[in-house]
């Protein structure tokens, strides 16, 4: 098995309960864990993996979509990655963080993580 990871995806997005949060938007951060049965190692070709670009693609347009709930943005990009053409992916986690989220504390950052 085979594990690709891509850590801590910066992008700017609008999600949160509260309006203010959708309206002005944060800095998130995204982690997305992919295990795979395939040709690797032995093959070094890219139709024999999964493909980062793709899976960054498709993590940038789900944030996109405003949510209010982190833990449906996480299911969302889950969901896309799982669908993607490449080797089939057996297990994963997403997680997506927001990084100064509104808690009035100091906090490194707020996340919510979907595996399967």
């Amino acid at each position: 098995m085979i594990t690709v990871t891509l850590d801590r995806i910066r992008l700017y997005a609008r999600h949160g309960v509260m309006a203010q949060e959708r309206k002005v938007g944060n800095l998130f951060e995204v982690s997305v864990t992919l295990s795979y049965e395939g040709k690797i190692p032995v093959s070094d070709s890219l139709d024999d993996t999964i493909n980062y670009a793709a899976v960054a693609s498709a993590v940038r347009e789900e944030m996109a979509e405003p949510s209010q709930l982190l833990e449906h943005v996480a299911f969302r990009i889950a969901r896309r990655v799982q669908a993607l053409d490449g080797p089939k992916v057996c297990s994963g986690s997403v997680t997506v963080a927001k990084v100064t989220p509104p808690l009035g504390v100091a906090i490194a950052a707020a996340s919510a993580t979907y595996s399967w």
